[in-house]
């Protein structure tokens, strides 16, 4: 069922207001999607929590690799929180519209915390490559403030690039339809709804996408491609072992953030479906999320004793 959206203009060329298309007529499968994405919301929630506050809280975690893991976690809170709570109201209730503003802030919070966790898995690969293939330099090199001023970049660069394509793309008139046919504003859907030419957008939208998601992915595979080379020469099996666990939940992580950004921006415009994308965005949004702290915390020894100190419990 179609929205009629000619009272949310504020002129004959531009929307002030928008709406979620509705998910699905049944009100059984709205439902079913609500409740599956709020056990997740909430898994996520508390296991990124967790994370963040157990490493606060030990200081034997207070190394370069859980440092960035905190940072991390926290992004991830923010990433989720940015989308998760309108998605969930826009599928159980009928008011499902966002004004042209509440639009905009969430698109730039949204690329606000992606862009930064893009920038920060790069720096958390080049921590992994300095500890084990330059171990002599890396206490130097990878002293508090140098990953305090990376942490810093990171999220300096998602916030000018948030701010950049957030203003650039708002600065368009939206002469309808009105209807996002997409759990929140991302930007290929709110590009679809925009008047006139878009081009200029879109390519803007594929620049940011190669500079801040596929080179820092190109990064942390040329990071873990040195590591391999040095982890397959090391003499302790053990060594060689503890250092695989180590990078492989990393690479796991940075494989299912990556890899879902990227199917989503860089496929071609005709390739799109919003069927596809929707799913996509479910991924990226809700499932690495929740996916990450049990990553984290199942192949990490050192997580898995600090949660038990932290939880007071003997068993984890």
């Amino acid at each position: 069922m179609k929205l009629n959206c000619s009272s949310w203009q504020d002129n004959v060329m531009s929307f002030k207001r928008f709406a979620f298309a509705k998910f699905s007529e049944v009100t059984e499968q709205c439902f079913l999607l609500f409740t599956f994405i709020l056990l997740m919301f909430l898994a996520s929630l508390t296991g990124n929590a967790l994370i963040a506050l157990t490493i606060r809280r030990n200081p034997v975690l207070h190394t370069p690799m859980y440092f960035f893991l905190a940072i991390l976690s926290l992004l991830e809170i923010g990433y989720t929180c940015s989308v998760i709570p309108k998605m969930l109201q826009s599928l159980v209730s009928e008011a499902r519209g966002i004004s042209r503003e509440g639009c905009a802030t969430q698109m730039f919070f949204f690329i606000l915390f992606a862009i930064s966790e893009c920038c920060l898995l790069a720096a958390m690969a080049f921590d992994r490559y300095m500890a084990i293939c330059s171990p002599f330099h890396y206490a130097s090199r990878m002293s508090r403030g140098v990953c305090a001023h990376l942490a810093m970049v990171s999220f300096g660069v998602g916030c000018m690039v948030s701010l950049g394509q957030t203003n650039y793309i708002f600065s368009l008139d939206f002469c309808g339809p009105c209807e996002i046919d997409h759990f929140f504003c991302d930007l290929p859907p709110i590009l679809a709804l925009a008047c006139g030419d878009t081009s200029h957008n879109e390519a803007a939208v594929f620049v940011v996408v190669i500079l801040c998601i596929s080179s820092p992915f190109l990064l942390v595979i040329a990071s873990y491609g040195r590591i391999l080379a040095a982890v397959l020469v090391m003499p302790s099996p053990e060594g060689c072992h503890k250092a695989l666990s180590t990078c492989s939940s990393h690479m796991l992580v940075v494989t299912l953030f990556y890899g879902s950004a990227s199917v989503t921006y860089l496929r071609p415009k005709a390739n799109h479906s919003p069927g596809v994308d929707k799913l996509l965005a479910l991924f990226y949004t809700v499932v690495t999320s929740m996916l990450n702290p049990i990553i984290y915390s199942l192949r990490n020894k050192d997580i898995k004793a600090a949660l038990r100190r932290t939880l007071g419990k003997r068993k984890f």
